[in-house]
């Protein structure tokens, strides 16, 4: 399920260059605040797939919600009271 999410985000991945020591710029539209840059294509799309990771797991543990991508997503269940 989060493997998934994770390919049917990055698929959806905005790049361009910029200028800045490290040119490649990546972000995920979808997925609020999560972005990376990179001093290659690769190293930037590596980062920005690590960053979607440590999202998704702060969304998790926060019971945040979590957008769909496509037909992908992740549905948490309903937190259990003690």
């Amino acid at each position: 399920m989060l493997l998934d999410y994770v390919n049917a985000a990055m698929r959806t991945a905005h790049y361009e260059i910029i200028d800045d020591r490290e040119p490649y710029y990546g972000e995920l539209k979808r997925c609020p605040g999560v972005w990376a840059k990179g001093k290659s294509l690769e190293e930037c799309r590596d980062r920005l797939s690590d960053a979607l990771e440590d999202w998704l797991l702060i969304s998790i543990v926060r019971w945040l919600p979590i957008p769909a991508i496509g037909k992908t997503r992740i549905a948490l269940p309903a937190p259990v009271a003690v």
